[in-house]
């Protein structure tokens, strides 16, 4: 048994309640099913941040069917007459409201790409909840391994296509920062704390770094293997630098203050990491399996990424590189998905003004506290000595990017 099936009984139990004392499903019988959490890999070694269940009724839905006893919640909907199967996830607090605004930026797009939400609970209240629309499909990534380049050129321009509805949609004039998004009493959807960094929300991009970067720090001041960064005096510098270097680094762009829907994963189902960010924060998280998220000086000025860094923010060679077998680029996938960026019009790398810059900041925001040296699952699979050398290797990388950039 994993971590992940710890307490799993008490959940599918509440998963039922709720289904029952909600929504008036009855438990047992022939109506109501519910499978393993959708996406769990029995073996997995690492904790999932949430657990979406299937929920199949025979016979389907009758008629329409709403929350039990209840006034309509903000940003759902009935359950429509002829459901079968739908999802309920616990627990990411708070997510409904990105959905919900996810789903006004995109209601023209077709084919339907953001689930309907049928009833929610925050985790401010107990354990949080969402009852949404099941949407069958599968990941990107594996989706185009039985594609032809054809087809593939088809799904860049949808995902393409739905970037820029994300982009150009018009938020609310009651989101004002930075961050996450909730609901307030009188239901107006409104500006809060980021739930994955537990901070915010800020007044701009910049501050948004600055107070993720100092999440951070106070993160590695607790990790016995990062021991605050104190030694060769990278302590101080990192914090001048985040004083006064962030600054620096967003000083040139004039859109700096945009903002838009940041879905920063990509999925249909998990809009967990979502958040009200910059254009350009959706590029140094999302598309793995699209040519690969943006990442800032690496230090490897020779090599295939550095080279595709180069060709995202200045231009792709022609003709192209040709893919290796055993190579760290897809060239051809790569340039397929930036000439689908560039049909549609989207915000991206190679003309946002200053986007290098941002980029370096978020290197050094990831390489203050290194995955492998605070999560809690991939230290258990390490040994001290791997452990140690990836502490040193982010040290090293963070004492020369910091000279890099002058600090």
């Amino acid at each position: 048994m994993t971590h992940n099936h710890i307490n799993y009984q008490a959940r599918l139990e509440l998963v039922q309640e709720i289904l029952d004392e909600r929504f008036g499903f009855a438990v047992g019988g022939s109506l109501l099913s519910v499978t393993f959490p959708v996406g769990v890999r029995s073996r997995c070694p690492f904790k999932y941040n949430n657990f979406a269940y299937r929920i199949s009724l025979q016979p389907p839905t009758a008629s329409d069917r709403s929350t039990n006893n209840a006034p309509p919640q903000k940003g759902t909907g009935p359950i429509p007459e002829g459901t079968k199967e739908f999802i309920m996830r616990l627990t990411n607090p708070d997510a409904e409201d990105i959905i919900s605004l996810a789903s006004a930026a995109l209601r023209g797009f077709q084919p339907h790409v953001v689930p309907h939400i049928y009833g929610w609970a925050s985790a401010k209240s107990g354990q949080g909840w969402i009852l949404q629309e099941f949407m069958p499909g599968s990941p990107v990534d594996e989706a185009f391994k039985t594609m032809d380049h054809e087809q593939e050129k088809k799904i860049f321009a949808q995902m393409a296509e739905l970037l820029k509805g994300l982009q150009e949609y018009t938020l609310p004039e009651t989101i004002t920062a930075f961050g996450g998004v909730t609901y307030d009493d009188a239901g107006q959807i409104i500006s809060e704390a980021m739930p994955s960094v537990g901070a915010g929300p800020w007044p701009s991009f910049e501050a948004s770094f600055i107070g993720r970067l100092e999440v951070a720090l106070k993160k590695a001041d607790d990790n016995p293997y990062i021991r605050e960064w104190r030694a060769n005096g990278l302590r101080d510098r990192l914090e001048a630098f985040v004083a006064e270097g962030v600054p620096d680094q967003f000083g040139i762009p004039s859109s700096k203050e945009d903002r838009v829907i940041v879905h920063a994963d990509f999925t249909l189902i998990d809009y967990d990491f979502a958040t009200i960010s910059h254009p350009s924060f959706e590029f140094l998280r999302s598309f793995d399996g699209a040519g690969g998220q943006f990442r800032g000086w690496t230090g490897d000025e020779e090599g295939e990424k550095a080279a595709l860094r180069n060709a995202k923010l200045h231009g792709f060679p022609s003709p192209l590189q040709e893919t290796q077998p055993d190579g760290a680029v897809n060239w051809e996938v790569s340039k397929d998905w930036e000439d689908a960026l560039e049909g549609a019009g989207v915000k991206r790398p190679r003309n946002i003004q200053g986007f290098e810059g941002v980029a370096d900041v978020d290197t050094i925001l990831r390489s203050i506290l290194p995955w492998r040296v605070s999560n809690s699952d991939i230290l258990r699979l390490q040994s001290e000595e791997v452990i140690l050398q990836c502490r040193d290797e982010n040290e090293e990388h963070l004492d020369k990017l910091l000279s890099r950039l002058g600090w």
